[in-house]
C-alpha cells in the first residue's frame, strides 16, 4: 500500500513510540508493526482506522501523503496542535463486516465462546467473519444487521451461561436508551452482555449493569468500545425456572458458589 510503511515509521517516531508501544496502542502484535514498516505486509482496514485516530490525520492521507517531506510534516503538526480531528461528541468511524447469502440478504453470524478472543481482532475482517457459523431467523425485522453471541457466566440471570443472544448492530450510540440490554464488544472487557446506561453527553462513558444483583455496575469509556449490538432475541436449551424471582435465583447461585469454594478449601 503506497506510503503506508514510511508514514507509519514517521508517525511512530514523531510520537516517540517504540514498535512495541505502538503495537500495544493499536492492539496488534509487535511483529506486525515491523512488517508494516518494512512493507512486508499491509494493515487491515480496521487497523488503518485506528492508526489515523492515533496520529490524528485523515484516513486517506496515510496512503496518499508523504509526511517525510518537510512541508507536509509542518501541515500535519499544525493540525495536531489545533486539536483532534474528531470531537468526542461526534460519531467515530467504525467498520462493519458481514456476509450475505445467495439471495443477497444478510446472514446472522454466530460468535461462539471459543471464537470470542479472535473476534476482538477479527470483528472488522471480512475473511474472519466468513469463517463464523451463520444462519437466518425470519421473524426478525429486515431493517438491520444482526449477529449472535454465546454468553458465559450468570451476570444476566435468568439467562444462563451458554445462551445465545441475537443482537442488532447499533451505529448511532447516542440513540441507546438507558436500561437497553446489549452485547458490548471492547478490547478491555471482551464480549459482555449487559444493560447499558448512556453517559455519552456527560462524560463519554457507558455504565454497564447486570441483571444479577450480586454483580456491581461499572463504567466503560466509549473510546474503548468496538461494537454495540442491541439484544433482540435469544436462543437457549435451558428453560427459565418457574416461580422463582430474580433475587431468589441470584441468591441460589451465590449460595452454590460459596459451597463450591468451601469444598475446594476442604480438599486443599
Amino acid at each position: 500500500m503506497p506510503m503506508i510503511n514510511t508514514n507509519l515509521k514517521f508517525w511512530r517516531r514523531e510520537l516517540g513510540l517504540t514498535q512495541a508501544q505502538l503495537a500495544d496502542k493499536l492492539s496488534i502484535k509487535r511483529s506486525l508493526v515491523g512488517a508494516y514498516e518494512e512493507g512486508r505486509a499491509e494493515p487491515r482496514l480496521a487497523t488503518l482506522v485506528n492508526m489515523a485516530r492515533l496520529f490524528n490525520i485523515p484516513l486517506d492521507s496515510l496512503a496518499t501523503t508523504d509526511f517525510t517531506k518537510r512541508k507536509n510534516a509542518k501541515t500535519a503538526a499544525a493540525l495536531r496542535e489545533a486539536g483532534p480531528l474528531v470531537e468526542p461528541e461526534e460519531k467515530p468511524m467504525r467498520v462493519l463486516a458481514f456476509t450475505v447469502g445467495p439471495d443477497q440478504k444478510e446472514n446472522i453470524e454466530l460468535v461462539p465462546l471459543k471464537a470470542a478472543a479472535g473476534y476482538l481482532n477479527g470483528y472488522a475482517d471480512r475473511e474472519f467473519i466468513e469463517e463464523l457459523p451463520r444462519f437466518r431467523l425470519p421473524m426478525l425485522p429486515g431493517n438491520g444487521t444482526y449477529r449472535a453471541f454465546e454468553i458465559a457466566g450468570d451476570s444476566m440471570l435468568p439467562l444462563v451461561s451458554g445462551t445465545t443472544i441475537v443482537g442488532r448492530y447499533v451505529d448511532e450510540w447516542n440513540t441507546i436508551k438507558d436500561g437497553t440490554p446489549c452485547i458490548v464488544v471492547s478490547q478491555k472487557e471482551g464480549i459482555v452482555f449487559k444493560r447499558i446506561f448512556n453517559k455519552l453527553k456527560q462524560n463519554h462513558l457507558f455504565a454497564l449493569h447486570s441483571d444479577n444483583p450480586t454483580y456491581s455496575p461499572y463504567d466503560i469509556k466509549a473510546e474503548d468500545v468496538l461494537e454495540i449490538w442491541e439484544a433482540k432475541s435469544y436462543i437457549s436449551s435451558t428453560f427459565p425456572i418457574g416461580g422463582v424471582s430474580l433475587e431468589q435465583l441470584a441468591s441460589m447461585v451465590l449460595d452454590l458458589t460459596q459451597q463450591v469454594k468451601k469444598l475446594q478449601m476442604v480438599r486443599v
